[in-house]
């Protein structure tokens, strides 16, 4: 059995590419990156001297995936970068091409609701038509929903709140969240494309029951500075997000926007928390890998350098991790 980890330059598909080196021999595994020459060799040299064999695949390109996927019988999927009709075509490009390829199983990274009715999450259409192309495909899949990344709370909150004279900004209010740590996440990852999940199943992957303002109270006792939590409605939010450059859709100028994310996003993210839209418990992590879902404060120190460095854009965090 091969497997094959797309997105292992990622934040993501980085940890699923670890996970999987601890789990089987790395000439069994395939994983792929769409620029090489991007990786930093220290990674490409440990990746290589246990066996993996390490290809580019860029999503535009069917063809080039269609040769990396080549010998693969599993696939993990990380979702694209860019929101809208181009990353639906991706990742058709990316199904198309595993098939033709010769891949028996697919393991997508969705995001949370995209099959439930009444959500309005700017990035959701995305994934509900790739879930939609992925289940019409004929080949095996299991999809994995994530909710709300904790990190999200723990590096980009912060940072804005350091930028804005320690406001934390939102407009999610008292809503509670199962938000989930992105280690849960390539954990889950790594189990589905294992083969430990049921057969063309979905599984909605939740950590634990948490509001924004716990943790802003947590970093303000750890961290001694007074963070102060305001929430706002969404018309004042996007003005706020207006006038520090972050850009409305994945499009945008970023040039002078602090965090690599868009204000449609941000916006319809926290107003889902404020309506209870992403409160949903599940035993997703439990049940896949054998362990709860961290708990917020185990992260706490993790991320510190945070509000220690006084970090406030997410461009220097390469910097100082």
């Amino acid at each position: 059995m091969r497997y094959i980890v797309t997105g292992a330059d990622g934040q993501l598909g980085g940890r699923v590419a670890t996970n999987m080196l601890n789990e089987v021999f790395g000439d069994q595994l395939i994983f792929t990156c769409p620029d090489k020459s991007r990786l930093r060799e220290e990674r490409l040299k440990v990746w290589e001297e246990k066996g993996v064999t390490v290809r580019e695949a860029n999503y535009d390109n069917k063809e080039q995936m269609i040769e990396a996927f080549k010998g693969g019988d599993r696939l993990y999927m990380v979702s694209g970068v860019v929101i809208g009709p181009e990353r639906v075509q991706q990742h058709k490009n990316v199904i198309d091409a595993a098939i033709a390829a010769g891949v028996k199983h697919i393991t997508y990274t969705s995001f949370f609701g995209a099959n439930r009715e009444g959500y309005k999450q700017y990035v959701l259409p995305d994934h509900t038509a790739t879930e939609e192309y992925l289940k019409a495909s004929g080949v095996d899949y299991n999809i994995m929903r994530n909710n709300l990344y904790l990190e999200n709370y723990l590096l980009n909150s912060v940072m804005m709140a350091n930028l804005d004279n320690n406001r934390w900004v939102t407009t999610a209010g008292e809503g509670k969240a199962t938000f989930i740590a992105k280690d849960d996440s390539g954990r889950v990852a790594t189990a589905l494309l294992l083969g430990k999940g049921e057969h063309n199943k979905d599984y909605d992957v939740t950590g634990q029951l948490i509001d924004q303002n716990e943790i802003c109270n947590m970093i303000r006792e750890i961290s001694g500075i007074d963070y102060e939590y305001i929430t706002i409605n969404e018309e004042e939010y996007y003005d706020y997000l207006d006038s520090i450059y972050i850009p409305r859709t994945s499009k945008g100028n970023y040039s002078k926007s602090p965090v690599p994310w868009c204000a449609n996003d941000m916006v319809t993210n926290e107003s889902g928390i404020r309506d209870g839209l992403m409160a949903i418990e599940t035993d997703t992590v439990e049940k896949l890998t054998g362990r709860k879902p961290i708990d917020p404060k185990d992260l706490l120190e993790k991320y510190s350098f945070v509000w220690k460095e006084k970090i406030t854009t997410y461009w220097e965090l390469g910097k100082v991790q």
